[in-house]
């Protein structure tokens, strides 16, 4: 045996990725067909009460559940804020967005967040979703700009219209170009995080 399970260390071993989110819901079957629709995914499994949705190799990633008693969120209670899916590039970002579009999607808010390029959802309960691709190839180099002064003053980021980023693709503009953040100097919380 190599592992000394009595004296483990008081450092906590990572995990090696998180593998799911699980919802309850008062509104199964909208939310089930929300997040096929969002994410492109089908259920693996699939019930009247619940519905283990994957959108790539995992066996699920969002498990959505009837579960009796529950009431409509509060925005305005403890809890998680949102839930963030990445894109490989902001054309895979930006066709989501689109197609999203076309299906009646619409985001509640876009905003380069310097670390990243994030378009906000939020589904049929009122949980927040992030679709994102990140401004850095390098996470140490996003390490960086999160220790920037320019961060330091503006950590939320400068927001934008997704059709414009649409434009600039079509345009020809670098990704590099558009990922880049406007600075626009310090801010407060958005409307949509209140």
């Amino acid at each position: 045996m190599t592992v000394d399970f009595d004296a483990p260390g008081n450092v906590v071993k990572r995990p090696s990725s998180l593998a799911h989110v699980f919802l309850r819901t008062n509104k199964f079957q909208e939310m089930v067909d929300f997040y096929k629709k969002f994410t492109g995914g089908e259920a693996r499994f699939e019930s009247s009460k619940i519905s283990f949705i994957c959108f790539d190799e995992e066996h699920h990633r969002i498990a959505v559940a009837a579960i009796p008693g529950t009431t409509d969120k509060m925005q305005t209670s403890a809890g998680l804020e949102h839930i963030a899916f990445s894109y490989p590039t902001l054309e895979d970002l930006a066709l989501a967005y689109r197609q999203r579009k076309q299906l009646g999607m619409t985001p509640t808010w876009s905003v380069n967040h310097g670390i990243t390029t994030s378009i906000y959802y939020e589904d049929p309960d009122g949980n927040r979703l992030e679709t994102q691709v990140d401004n850095f190839d390098d996470n140490d180099i996003a390490t960086e700009f999160m220790m920037s002064p320019e961060f330091r003053t503006n950590p939320i980021g400068t927001d934008f219209d997704p059709e414009d980023l649409v434009k600039r693709l079509q345009s020809g503009e670098s990704e590099a170009s558009i990922k880049k953040r406007e600075e626009t100097g310090a801010r407060g919380l958005p409307a949509q995080m209140k």
